[in-house]
């Protein structure tokens, strides 16, 4: 009988242990804090914080000063931010190059890289992208007295890109005839411009309209204008992160409607005297299921 009794006793605390593990589940999955979103959602919505990599010499783009970054890509990490509940305070901008911007989204490093990031099939096969937020186009840097007009003039021309990136691929790829010379930042290609080591320094026309029209340049630089290729600018995040992803596409598509979106472009871009794009909300679907 004793052990009878002992016997249902321990029964009765197992199952008592048993259920309570199985209501621990459905609050993880239903309601209670196990509910709450995951991946940049998630984490906005708990931490208030979050980890936007972008580049850092970028003028007019993403350009570090001290402890400061400034550009049209900070300000759209900040819009995001804010659209997902996060305050400036919040945001800790991460420097990142063109090679390791897959990289730091697949380990965690960054939870958004907002850095001049083209979207293209291959990316899309390890990150997802939320956006386009701006279509540039690749194009050419050279010396105001250069001979160059475009990419088919670039036959025996040294060329310099960054590693990694897509313009760099392009004339890998297209044209094979250049030389091509490749450094981890654009601020190098050009150093080396300025310097004569290259003949032209080759990515959007946006970020090299941005060298040239730094201080140190002025007179010395034209972008060729005459793309050769179309760049659409996305928000890179993890690749399973879909709910993140569409929810970024909504922010961005509200900031073309309340003003922010142009007021980002007329604080940064803008001043070069170049009016603000339109932002076509309609190409905002670049969020494929994990």
């Amino acid at each position: 009988m004793r052990i009878t009794r002992m016997a249902a006793v321990i029964g009765a605390v197992t199952m008592a242990l048993a259920v309570g593990a199985c209501g621990g589940d459905d609050d993880a999955g239903g309601g209670g804090t196990g509910s709450a979103a995951s991946g940049v959602v998630g984490k906005a919505e708990s931490a208030k914080k979050l980890v936007i990599g972008v580049k850092n010499d970028q003028p007019g783009l993403g350009l570090q000063t001290g402890g400061t970054y400034a550009g049209f890509d900070i300000e759209i990490g900040k819009i995001i931010a804010k659209g997902l509940g996060v305050p400036e305070t919040g945001i800790e901008w991460k420097t990142t190059v063109s090679a390791n911007r897959e990289p730091f989204i697949q380990q965690g490093q960054v939870d958004l890289v907002v850095a001049t990031y083209t979207i293209n099939d291959e990316r899309k096969k390890v990150i997802n992208f939320a956006g386009p937020y701006f279509v540039a186009g690749q194009d050419l840097l050279v010396p105001t007295n250069s001979p160059i007009t475009g990419p088919e003039s670039l036959a025996g021309k040294k060329v310099c890109s960054v590693s990694g990136s897509t313009p760099a691929k392009r004339i890998q790829t297209e044209y094979k005839d250049a030389q091509l010379q490749q450094f981890d930042t654009y601020s190098k290609c050009v150093q080396a411009l300025a310097g004569g080591q290259v003949d032209a320094v080759t990515t959007d026309d946006i970020i090299l309209a941005g060298y040239a029209s730094q201080e140190q340049y002025a007179g010395k630089f034209k972008v060729v204008g005459k793309k050769f290729s179309e760049e659409p600018y996305g928000v890179g995040l993890k690749k399973d992160d879909v709910t993140g992803c569409n929810k970024i596409n909504d922010i961005l598509k509200a900031s073309a409607t309340d003003g922010s979106y142009k007021a980002a472009w007329d604080s940064t871009l803008g001043k070069s005297g170049t009016a603000a794009p339109e932002l076509d909300v309609a190409k905002l679907t670049n969020c494929p299921t994990a």
